[in-house]
C-alpha cells in the first residue's frame, strides 16, 4: 500500500478559495437569479415575435381580403363588399391592439422580475 504524500498547503488553500467563489450560497443564489431572469427575457422575447408574426399573417389576411372586396365593390357596387372592408379593418385593428398588449404584458413581466 502506498505511503500518503502531503499536500502543498498552497494547494489546499486554492481549492478552499475557489469553492468559497463559486459555491458560496450568495454566489449560487445570485447566479440562480440571473438565470432565471434571462429564462424569462427570452420567453418575452419569443413572445413577442409570434405575436408580430400573427400580427403579420393577421395583416396580409386582411390585405388581400380588401383588394378583392376593393375589386367586388368597384365591378358591382354592392354594399356587402364594403362592409367585408370595415371587417377587414376591424381585424387589423384588433390584431394590432393585441400586439400593443403582448408587448406591454412582456415589459411588464420582464420589469417586475427580480434580476438578481
Amino acid at each position: 500500500m502506498p505511503e500518503p504524500t502531503s499536500v502543498n498547503a498552497q494547494i489546499v488553500d486554492v481549492i478552499n478559495q475557489v469553492q468559497t467563489a463559486t459555491m458560496s450560497p450568495q454566489v449560487v443564489l445570485t447566479s440562480g437569479a440571473g438565470k432565471a431572469y434571462q429564462s424569462v427575457a427570452q420567453t418575452a422575447a419569443i413572445t413577442v415575435q409570434d405575436a408580430a408574426d400573427a400580427l403579420r399573417n393577421i395583416s396580409t389576411i386582411a390585405t388581400t381580403a380588401v383588394g378583392v372586396a376593393m375589386a367586388q365593390f368597384l365591378a358591382t357596387g354592392d354594399p356587402k363588399y364594403s362592409q367585408a372592408m370595415q371587417i377587414a379593418q376591424s381585424m387589423m385593428t384588433s390584431a394590432t391592439t393585441d400586439f400593443s398588449n403582448i408587448g406591454s404584458a412582456a415589459a411588464t413581466v420582464l420589469k417586475e422580475f427580480p434580476s438578481g
